[in-house]
């Protein structure tokens, strides 16, 4: 029994907008503004054009693959077994720590609406809905939660449009050129770590690649979405940013989106950011809970995880025995963490494996020069840039960053070692392989 192709390049396009826009849009536009003032819209342009460009290697990349892995299959295919695992438990712990970053920021807007749910087991129970009603409907079938992202994805793209519309309304006779000068005085330390930032709302498209086994025309599909996706990202960020200047200045409130709103739209405006938050982070949680589970089911479908995890259900097609233990973790995470730290997990994750697949790109030309595949212009330089972005970004993290990568990867290691000396059927090894790639080393 395999997966079925349902999702098309339209719903597919709303899954990587749900896996960008996130909570962190609601709190990244107030350090990037507090850091770089008027040249922040600037700085919002240069991350997604830099993401764009590991955006295209993946392009490339994913779009040589019609089965679910993700980042896991295409590193594994390009560098071998081991740092296959490395870096699809880079991506799990990315998309984990993500999940749960979301949930805590849905419970701090919602605690400003009901105060009650911030502690106790009213706390413990609300994150316990956050997380179980997305895995009931991905449990019950990828319809289901293909249809819920899609959901989300208009339900959150709503109210920042109506914000970015009341903005450009309000503000677009006031629009000023940036000096030169105004750019500069910041200096390159600040600007770097702005773009750390920025790089962080804009990842998550990483993680809509994961269940390609369940793609239509995936091949086709994937540069189209992950391009149309990212462009519309860009748009929304820049302008939103532009809001965010022309209305609270260069010397930010705490929280500027909301005092924006206020500005904009009277008392009723923390309500409505409230709500655009709480949407966007749930949308995320969504799009995880459908992604996540994929790669559990990849490695247990290659030997390399326990077989149950490899089993789709008989009524619904869904590994859902991955998607109770993801949701089951989440969960864990989301209570014993907090925002900001889960937030940092995440993104020192996400700077590792894109690297990599950026550097995937090089190996899968040159060991399948004729695949049939969406080719890049200049791929090789594409490549190269993607790298040198992400060592840039990698620059700016901190010793507890650090140790995180060191224990998922010994995570990594300790799984590697345990698929090694596990005696495989003979027939293992083919299962679920990649239709028109290299075999993947050992």
């Amino acid at each position: 029994m395999g997966f079925v192709r349902s999702i098309g390049r339209w719903t597919l396009t709303a899954l990587v907008i749900n896996c960008i826009i996130g909570g962190g849009i609601f709190g990244v536009p107030d350090d990037v503004l507090g850091i770089l003032g008027r040249a922040s819209p600037i700085a919002v342009i240069i991350a997604g054009l830099g993401m764009g460009v590991i955006l295209l290697c993946f392009a490339e990349v994913g779009s040589q693959f019609t089965e679910p892995g993700g980042v896991y299959l295409y590193a594994r295919t390009a560098f071998g077994r081991l740092v296959g695992l490395q870096i699809g438990w880079f991506w799990f712990f990315g998309i984990l720590s993500g999940a749960a970053a979301n949930a805590n920021l849905f419970l701090a807007y919602l605690a400003g609406f009901a105060p009650w749910t911030a502690h106790g087991w009213q706390r413990l129970l609300v994150i316990g809905g956050l997380v179980f009603i997305p895995a009931a409907a991905n449990y019950a079938g990828v319809r289901r939660g293909a249809a819920l992202s899609s959901v989300f994805t208009v339900a959150k793209l709503l109210p920042l449009a109506a914000l970015i519309l009341l903005g450009l309304l309000q503000f677009n006779r006031h629009a000023e050129i940036v000096r030169a000068s105004e750019a500069a005085a910041p200096g390159w330390s600040a600007w770097v770590t702005a773009l750390l930032l920025l790089a962080f709302v804009y990842s998550g498209f990483e993680d809509a690649m994961m269940p390609a086994g369940e793609f239509k025309d995936p091949r086709r599909a994937i540069p189209f979405s992950l391009l149309a996706g990212l462009a519309v990202c860009i748009m929304i960020y820049t302008l939103l940013q532009f809001v965010l200047v022309a209305t609270v200045g260069t010397a930010p409130p705490e929280h500027a989106l909301a005092t924006t709103a206020a500005r904009l739209t009277g008392r009723l405006g923390g309500v409505f950011v409230g709500i655009a938050a709480m949407l966007s982070a749930y949308g995320w949680i969504s799009a995880a809970m459908l992604n996540a589970p994929r790669f559990l089911y990849c490695l247990a479908d290659r030997g390399e995880f326990p077989g149950s995890f490899g089993r789709l259900h008989r009524r619904c097609n869904t590994p859902h025995v991955s998607v109770v233990l993801f949701a089951a973790l989440t969960w864990l995470l989301a209570i014993t963490g907090t925002f900001r730290w889960t937030v940092m997990l995440s993104a020192g994750a996400t700077i590792i494996f894109d690297a990599v697949i950026c550097a995937a790109l090089l190996r899968l030309r040159r060991a399948q020069p004729a695949a049939a595949a969406f080719r890049l212009p200049c791929g090789p330089a594409f490549s190269v840039l993607g790298i040198a972005f992400c060592v840039v970004l990698l620059s700016q993290l901190h010793l507890r960053e650090a140790l995180f990568m060191g224990i998922t990867s010994l995570i990594a290691a300790a799984n590697w070692w345990w698929a090694k000396r596990r005696i495989l059927p003979a027939t293992s090894s083919q299962t679920g392989s990649s239709a028109g790639v290299i075999a993947p080393l050992q």
